[in-house]
């Protein structure tokens, strides 16, 4: 067991992204095709953080052309190459899948105002 803690801390991020549950974040993801590399963002809403060590992952979601998008990141990737705040949220939940259900104003979150 010491040797696989050992392997998945050469992994881990030095400085991982602080965000919480509900915030709203702009993910840098790197994306191959081809021979090609490019950065596509993705913007949306945490709705959900799992897990711990090398294997903890967050969970973004967003509305696009009327169509939900949840895209599952794990947040020590060498893939994700940056995690931006855009707005913070105020919620009282750990895990908010309960905007899945919500169209239109109903499915934001209040905006933490520090």
């Amino acid at each position: 067991m010491d040797a696989l803690k050992l392997i998945a801390n050469d992994c881990i991020k030095a400085e991982p992204p602080k965000f919480e549950i509900g915030d709203t974040v702009r993910v840098s993801v790197n994306i191959r095709e081809g021979s090609r590399e490019r950065i596509q963002m993705f913007e949306g809403t945490v709705i959900a953080k799992k897990g711990s060590g090398v294997s903890e992952t967050f969970t973004v979601r967003r509305v696009s052309y009327g169509v939900g998008i949840e895209r599952v990141f794990p947040l020590h990737s060498p893939n994700v190459v940056d995690v931006k705040i855009v707005r913070s949220g105020k919620v009282r939940r750990a895990k908010l899948y309960y905007l899945r259900d919500r169209v239109g104003k109903a499915a934001k979150v209040k905006e933490n105002i520090k």
